[in-house]
């Protein structure tokens, strides 16, 4: 983990989702406060149980959270891309962390210490309704993504799973190939299965000609059907 000397202005400016709620003031209070940080593939931002302090902003790269699991497997919560907000809720509820951030791959998050923040919201109803609205998705995603893994067949998680990659982190410029390269052990963790579940279930797909697998490469042949076959779960 190290720092990374980042243009303020520039940060600021894709940040631009917050910042536009802010004063004048606090603009330059938190031009003074901002840092940024570079982090290596699998390297931790922050971990389970730890006290919260900074408002993270994934800059560049892509970030997951996930908890651990009994026997060593893991649950990826969600998946974070450019310019999203996070590992602010428990702090907010007075909790440490219930999760643990990782880089994906190679990343740089702006850091805002929370406090500073905190202070902002109370005196900016703006500010504060906007991160109202941010944790009120959330946990509409959350809670769509809890039914989605629990009550739905391999197939469906798996579907399901496929879909959700291409809605984050969108398409590469053939229009099929899925923008994010995932182990088959980091895709059965967000699909919560085993990953000899999530291998065999990822080769049926490909046999159906509804994906093509090259590697950690996949591309999704027939969206469609993969849409329906997540519906019915």
């Amino acid at each position: 983990m190290s720092k990374k000397s980042e243009n303020i202005d520039e940060v600021l400016t894709k940040m631009s989702t917050l910042v536009a709620h802010l004063t004048d003031e606090q603009k330059e209070l938190l031009k003074k406060s901002i840092t940024t940080q570079e982090f290596k593939k699998n390297e931790l931002i922050y971990n389970e149980g730890e006290r919260p302090k900074f408002l993270y902003c994934l800059l560049s790269g892509k970030v997951k959270v996930f908890k651990a699991g009994v026997g060593g497997r893991s649950q990826t919560m969600r998946l974070y891309k450019p310019v999203e907000y996070f590992g602010y809720r428990a702090y907010i509820s007075g909790e440490n962390f219930l999760t643990t951030a990782s880089a994906f791959e190679h990343s740089v998050v702006a850091k805002v210490p929370l406090d500073l923040m905190v202070r902002f919201i109370q005196s900016n109803k703006d500010l504060a309704w906007f991160f109202i609205q941010s944790l009120a998705k959330l946990l509409g995603m959350s809670d769509e993504r809890t039914v989605n893994l629990t009550q739905k067949h391999i197939r469906g998680r798996l579907a399901e799973s496929l879909l959700y990659l291409r809605d984050s982190y969108g398409l590469e410029e053939d229009g099929c190939t899925l923008s994010i390269y995932l182990s088959r052990e980091d895709l059965a963790n967000l699909s919560n299965m085993t990953t000899s579940n999530a291998i065999r279930t990822l080769s049926t797909f490909a046999a159906e000609r509804l994906v093509a697998i090259d590697g950690k490469k996949i591309k999704l042949i027939n969206e469609a059907e993969l849409e329906n076959i997540s519906k019915i779960g």
